[in-house]
């Protein structure tokens, strides 16, 4: 049997593939970024021909960089951004429009009027989640109301939705399955995450028509093979996941009270809470982890939309910095943030605030500020909405957090990686391989087709590369975090008109 996995890691800013072991260890990789599309303020696209572009050509680069041919390839995993939304022609393949990307809040008015007519207790009820314009369902119904003759068409049955990773299936296959995964399925707003499968009244109730929507599989699988076209020979399309619960399934988050934050574009934490779903009462998303055969995990989740996406825009809007790595240098200049504090609510704040009018807010400047005030500020941001997300996940799953594991872009900066052990009072640890989303993928293909036979198999493959520890006062750190409870209320409503 082959000994690799060629995991396809189609991310919100750039798509990469890597090949890895056996041992879980990169073989080789490849990585392409692709142009964001702001059409207006809050508005995000993709051109979807780009993300298959740029996923395709990681996947051929990563294959020659190893020395690989298809034939040496066990299985495809797929890791993908979540909630971002595509519509493409049945017949075609063809996208009708862009991408409308998750952090996009186009659908923010349609939210709105959902809870207005007291949809939110049905949709806690079925899906796990709150009624916002992060997830799929939302942006569905705005482009079949809003982009000419596209619900005509849908009611036809001539239209095709999907995430990511059912795009990419479907063009990995040459247009011959049309499917997605649980874990995808779940951040639709669609899907009723007890009975598994695409809920009718919530479909009704964003009259869309199910036709639309993908077959619904488990994490770990064979869902298809590759068309023969797109690498020279078939290789099985094995494992298929989110994002965020690959990243939690390769740190080998498999028992529940296990945690883990991916600080990416955006930061996501989860706590797998076993083969029930917690429900929450302080602002967290219900979400399924993963489906392994019948067996599904659950975990709760905390979405904080903006992360490392602030250290893009003091790199690109600010011209701060000409390289995103340099911002640990910058913010070392600084010996404490000096009362500046940066809340990036640029989109508007996620869990557990969830208010689409926040907006982002720089505060505590003096004459004594400088740009390593302002560049501490943009990392010190990550750790405490990942405090604000895990405060509120403790409370729920009444447990006491003893750890926390990290990955994801940000991870690699030692400075941020203290400050948040400081600041969560908990051991970090960090991972020797830290393209967790990645080998989550891999994982997920490889068990599927025996690559590695069992989980306990690939938790013996996970290696701490370090942990930090808590250094700081009880005080000092929550004096600095009413401080920054004090900024997130100047930023809330701030895009909501006055009465």
């Amino acid at each position: 049997m082959p000994k690799y996995v060629l995991s396809l890691d189609q991310g919100t800013t750039s798509s990469r593939a890597i090949v890895f072991n056996t041992a879980g260890r990169t073989v080789a990789k490849a990585q392409q970024e692709f142009p964001q599309i702001y059409p207006r303020p809050g508005e995000v696209e993709h051109d979807p021909e780009a993300i298959w572009e740029s996923q395709l050509a990681t996947a051929r680069q990563a294959l020659k960089a190893g020395g690989l041919a298809p034939s040496e390839v066990a299985a495809i995993g797929i890791a993908n951004q979540r909630e971002t939304t595509l519509i493409w022609d049945r017949q075609t393949g063809r996208p009708v429009s862009n991408a409308i990307v998750w952090q996009s809040r186009i659908s923010s008015p349609l939210c709105e009027r959902l809870k207005a007519d007291g949809l939110e207790p049905l949709v806690r009820e079925k899906t796990g989640l709150v009624i916002d314009a992060y997830f799929s369902g939302t942006k569905i119904a705005w482009m079949l109301k809003h982009q000419n003759g596209l619900r005509e068409r849908a009611e036809r049955g001539d239209l095709l939705f999907g995430t990511v990773d059912s795009f990419l299936i479907w063009r990995l296959t040459g247009g011959r399955v049309h499917a997605t995964d649980v874990s995808n399925a779940c951040r639709t707003m669609l899907f009723n995450i007890r009975t598994l499968d695409w809920d009718d009244d919530l479909l009704e109730a964003l009259k869309i028509p199910r036709s639309l929507m993908p077959e619904i599989r488990p994490n770990s699988g064979v869902i298809a093979e590759t068309d023969p076209a797109v690498f020279g020979a078939k290789v099985p399309i094995a494992g298929v996941a989110g994002d965020q619960q690959a990243a939690t399934f390769g740190q080998a988050c498999f028992r529940p009270g296990d945690a883990k934050n991916t600080y990416g574009t955006g930061c996501f934490v989860l706590l797998n809470t076993g083969n029930e779903p917690v429900a929450s009462d302080n602002g967290l998303l219900t979400t399924v982890g993963w489906q392994i055969g019948d067996e599904v995990t659950y975990c709760l989740e905390g979405s904080i939309f903006i992360a490392g996406a602030a250290v893009q825009w003091l790199r690109d809007g600010l011209g701060m910095i000409r390289e995103s790595s340099e911002v640990e240098t910058l913010a070392a200049l600084a010996e404490d943030n000096g009362g500046v504090y940066f809340v990036p609510a640029f989109v508007g704040l996620g869990a557990p605030h969830w208010d689409s009018d926040a907006r982002g807010t720089l505060i505590g400047l003096t004459r004594g500020t400088n740009r390593g005030h302002i560049a501490r500020a943009a990392l010190e941001a990550m750790a405490y909405r990942t405090r604000d997300v895990l405060d509120a996940m403790q409370r729920d799953a009444n447990i006491e957090l003893s750890r926390l594991k990290v990955d994801g872009g940000a991870s690699v900066n030692d400075l941020l990686m203290q400050f948040q052990s400081d600041m969560l009072d908990v051991p970090v640890q960090r991972p020797v391989v830290q393209e967790t989303t990645a080998l989550g993928a891999a994982y997920l293909a490889g068990l599927a087709v025996g690559v590695w036979p069992d989980l306990s198999e690939i938790e013996k493959n996970w290696a701490l590369d370090r942990e930090f520890r808590p250094a700081m006062g009880a005080d000092q750190r929550e004096s600095l975090y009413a401080g920054w409870q004090r900024a997130v209320k100047r930023s809330l409503a701030w895009a909501r008109e006055e009465d």
